[in-house]
């Protein structure tokens, strides 16, 4: 095989939802907090547009962009939620969110560049960048900043080798969020550095708390020339094996990422992507009560991780995890995940899951369900005392 493979990481929390799957089979009763998935349905008005696509004769190939309508769906969404109109031929719909984090590293990743994304962040940014044979250059994100970031510090480490600035806001694993001073101090500090083009991966852009409205790069319009935005469904619609997903490139940059889009997967299904635009112009009320029930559900993860010997744990502003800080308990990360696992039944991911700097803190999704949340969170003291 080609020496890259060796280069090329994983996504932890599958192998740890294989293990607590396998677990729970030989009888053992698991309590899930590892995977990134809402455990909501799918709303019906969704799964209905979906079947009536297919019923329509929706079977076929689309343009590699996608549907007209649905890529006019998500620039009017753009339009009303971000505030910024963009030409719906910069749209490209792909089959989830990572086809686009895939394309644009792939576009600017190569021996010799340079490529920064945040630590602990996303798995997959880091793997793709040295899979690419690129450098990658962590940023690392402080619990001491709510593991927001400082613009100055990020500014900082820039290069003239450096290719991709990737910023992810809110963030996984540490529900991190980016306010708007921060990111329009980024904004300006780059225009001194025109060579470095970016990623912003807001793909829970509509999973925010205590009333904070999202801030997206895509606003600062001396950016856009450089500037790739990645969201899309499964977060937001609970739609997260329907594989749906978009990126908005810059003009100089939708033809590669089309090209690489034909190069791999031709297209995003058809009838899916009809699911998405009526997700985009349905009623949001299912929406709105998914991301009530994580607010209340994150005030009971926080309070009760707090509640644990050794164990202390930021209010995060997005997404829906928690990254607790453990190293009060003197218990490594991977030892805490394993013993959580086969002592406990609770399945977690350690914080080195997501770089090197996730060491002393573990991963919760709280997009479960509040009994199981306070079950885990009882087991966890027992393994704990």
């Amino acid at each position: 095989m080609a020496a890259a493979m060796a280069r090329l990481g994983t996504e932890s929390a599958f192998a740890v939802l294989a293990r607590a799957e396998a677990l729970r089979r030989a009888g053992h009763d698991i309590i899930n907090l590892g995977i990134g998935a809402p455990d909501f349905r799918t709303p019906h008005h969704i799964v209905a547009a979906g079947q009536k696509a297919l019923a329509d004769g929706y079977h076929f190939y689309t343009p590699a962009k996608g549907l007209l309508d649905v890529r006019e769906a998500v620039r009017d969404d753009v339009a009303m939620r971000r505030g910024v109109v963009v030409d719906v031929e910069t749209i490209m719909l792909v089959p989830g969110g990572k086809p686009t984090m895939f394309f644009a590293i792939q576009m600017f990743g190569e021996p010799g560049a340079e490529i920064m994304y945040p630590n602990p962040g996303f798995p997959i940014y880091e793997s793709m960048i040295s899979y690419t044979g690129a450098t990658p250059v962590p940023v690392e994100l402080r619990e001491d900043h709510a593991f927001g970031f400082d613009a100055e510090r990020v500014l900082g480490q820039i290069t003239d080798r450096t290719r991709l600035l990737i910023v992810n806001s809110p963030a996984n694993p540490t529900g991190g969020v980016i306010d708007e001073p921060s990111l329009r101090q980024l904004a300006k500090g780059l225009a001194d550095h025109p060579h470095v083009a970016i990623l912003s991966d807001e793909i829970y852009s509509r999973v925010v708390y205590d009333g904070v409205l999202h801030a997206s790069l895509l606003a600062h319009p001396e950016l856009r020339d450089r500037l790739i935005m990645l969201d899309g469904w499964s977060k937001t619609y609970s739609m997260t094996g329907w594989r749906l997903g978009y990126g908005i490139w810059p003009a100089a940059f939708i033809d590669d990422a089309e090209r690489l889009q034909i190069n791999s997967n031709s297209c995003a299904s058809a009838a899916v992507q009809v699911a998405g635009a009526a997700a985009l112009r349905g009623p949001q009320d299912d929406v709105e009560t998914m991301v009530e029930a994580f607010e209340r559900r994150r005030q009971l993860i926080v309070d009760g991780l707090n509640s644990l010997p050794g164990v202390t744990c930021v209010m995060p502003g997005g997404a829906f995890y928690a990254f607790a800080n453990i190293t009060g308990t003197g218990i490594g990360s991977a030892e805490m995940e394993e013993r959580l696992l086969t002592e406990a039944g609770v399945a977690v991911i350690a914080g080195t899951s997501f770089g090197a700097f996730g060491e002393g803190f573990l991963r919760l999704s709280y997009a479960a369900a509040p009994e199981n949340i306070e079950r885990a969170i009882n087991r966890m003291a027992q393994l704990l005392s």
